[in-house]
């Protein structure tokens, strides 16, 4: 059965010239709001014809240098910068930014969890289903930009994945490096069945993920990652002029081939990270430790590493667990081939 019209409707007209501010008018009835609305906030810069790149952010909440540099983007963007049509959502799952969570203060959804979404279903699953019909289809070129959030700390870098069509992961991956970040990679998804990703490659897109930092935080340093590499998008695309800004040391390229990159936790308890973000480990290598908080004098459990590599991400809060993810080991490697 086909599906019905998005209950969505924007109060923007994405085919105008110039620039507009917006919103992405969701109705909702809720205990404050009988006839209420979820207000996702767009921007829309639009010059002539030309390339349509979509970018967004906040799609999950506590990422912020992501929700930082396209507010900031959205604010300063001009009609006569743009060779065709720029699309900012900064705050993609608004209910989960406006509760400073990583799912919807809303209704507990994870969006990037939910597509390709349903117009019947929870607020958050509407969200997917819009964006999966409507905002993807008018993009060439889609940016999503993720951080670790609250629970996560992760080396700054753009990424794309393996997909069968070999033309389309040659141009995501040549985006992902001249997005700038430290490093670039190719990265494996334990579970990429309901992302956001997988939606834009299906539909034939060139697209691009990042991880920024984390920690439920931002700092100069990330942002600044975070807004160059934007604009650096951009310039790739067509959509402005200049030269994009490469970092002022050599990427690193990193690889995830398989899920041994990740390490997951078994136990509960208070965690210590026995190497830094950045540090090269070997297979076998104790890497953290899980010390059992509800009693004294148990020896600690600890966690090796399941490859050679370095330590890409890991764990913030140092309580743990079963089934947390400690840490994230990807390999080096001397360049990214499509």
């Amino acid at each position: 059965m086909s599906k019905r019209q998005s209950p969505i409707t924007p109060t923007v007209d994405f085919n105008a010239d110039g620039v507009q501010h917006g919103f992405l008018n969701l109705p909702i009835s809720v205990d404050d709001s009988a006839w209420g609305a979820v207000m996702v906030p767009v921007t829309v810069v639009k010059n002539g014809e030309g390339p349509t790149a979509l970018l967004t952010a906040g799609n999950h909440g506590d990422e912020y240098e992501g929700i930082t540099a396209l507010l900031k983007l959205a604010a300063t963007l001009k009609a006569e910068d743009v060779t065709g049509r720029v699309i900012i959502v900064p705050c993609f799952n608004t209910p989960a930014v406006t509760a400073g969570k990583r799912t919807s203060g809303l209704d507990g959804g994870n969006l990037n969890r939910c597509f390709p979404g349903d117009p019947d279903g929870s607020a958050t699953e509407q969200i997917a289903d819009y964006f999966t019909r409507e905002m993807v289809p008018m993009a060439d070129v889609v940016l999503d930009l993720h951080s670790g959030g609250r629970t996560l700390d992760i080396l700054p870098y753009a990424a794309s994945h393996v997909l069968d069509n070999k033309e389309q992961q040659a141009a995501a991956l040549a985006s992902a490096k001249t997005f700038g970040a430290p490093y670039a990679m190719i990265m494996f998804e334990l579970d990429a069945t309901h992302l956001f990703d997988t939606v834009c490659e299906d539909q034939g897109k060139v697209f691009v993920t990042t991880e920024l930092g984390g920690g439920g935080t931002s700092t100069p340093y990330t942002v600044d990652i975070a807004e160059r590499g934007v604009r650096n998008f951009l310039i790739h695309h067509g959509l402005i002029e200049g030269e994009p800004a490469l970092p002022a040391k050599p990427q690193v390229y990193l690889d995830m081939p398989d899920a041994s990159c990740y390490v997951q936790s078994e136990h509960s308890g208070l965690l210590e990270l026995l190497v830094a973000l950045g540090d090269e480990v070997t297979k076998g290598q104790p890497i953290a430790r899980i010390y059992d908080v509800t009693r004294t004098g148990s020896a600690p459990v600890d966690y090796h590493a399941g490859r050679d590599g370095i330590l890409m991400a890991r764990r913030a809060p140092a309580l743990a667990h079963i089934g947390d993810t400690l840490a994230v080991i990807a390999d080096v490697v001397e360049g990214l081939d499509a």
